[in-house]
């Protein structure tokens, strides 16, 4: 089963099948920017990168934000497991083509020597003055809990991070999975909150990572629930 989920015919039908859900959730969900504004200057820029944050959980809801990341190139940084292969094809028919990288298990030289690789992509894209659309919990979680590659690009490139906390009302949302994933009816209402920019020091160490990794975390999370009050507040008065 496991060979037959991983085959070119079956991930490429997975990924249409995303990407088409995808776009319907775009066009027919009534979405809401809080705080946008907070992004503008960047995406009017075309010589400012920028590196863009929200949870693994809030795939199926993520091109609420393509709006606004298709006014700049931007790249979308995925795993290379057979879950990300779907997902980069699915957001590649939306026009965000995929950098693949992935944290390497101790012991591993080979995909240690790929992560590094694709890192300094991600980098030189940023630096360059590119979008980099990132889930700093995945692939594997903990959940709502950001990795430190995302932090490292940012600070090897000095540009820009945007925390964005994305939720939809009437929605599903999987308990038995590790990232509680969310799953928008169409038709109904969504809400994307920003928070930014925010920068990682050139000269910031361990230590200083770890802080701003537990900061941004709790932030990401906030506007998260933030972002989930809204849509339940205007389900409830839409309802009287």
């Amino acid at each position: 089963m496991k060979k037959l989920l991983r085959s070119d015919g079956v991930q490429g039908f997975l990924g249409w099948l995303l990407g088409t859900y995808l776009r319907v959730v775009l066009r027919t969900v009534r979405w809401r920017h809080e705080n946008v504004d907070c992004v503008e200057p960047v995406l009017a820029d075309d010589a400012t990168g920028a590196i863009a944050l929200f949870w693994h959980g809030r795939i199926p809801l993520c091109l609420a934000t393509a709006p606004q990341w298709w006014r700049k190139r931007t790249r979308c940084l995925v795993s290379p497991s057979a879950d990300g292969e779907f997902i980069a094809q699915a957001l590649q028919m939306s026009g965000f083509p995929a950098i693949r990288v992935s944290s390497a298990k101790k012991g591993d030289s080979a995909k240690a020597r790929q992560a590094v690789a694709a890192i300094r992509d991600a980098t030189g894209w940023v630096a360059g003055g590119g979008a980099l659309v990132v889930t700093p919990d995945g692939p594997r979680g903990p959940n709502e809990i950001i990795q430190a590659g995302a932090l490292q690009i940012a600070r090897r490139s000095g540009q820009p991070v945007f925390l964005m906390g994305i939720a939809a009302n009437p929605a599903w949302q999987l308990q038995d999975t590790w990232d509680k994933v969310m799953f928008a009816a169409p038709f109904g209402r969504g809400a994307v909150v920003w928070e930014g920019p925010l920068y990682v020091p050139h000269d910031a160490g361990e230590a200083d990572i770890a802080g701003l990794i537990a900061d941004w975390s709790a932030r990401l999370s906030a506007a998260t629930r933030r972002a989930e009050g809204l849509v339940r507040r205007r389900a409830s008065s839409g309802s009287h």
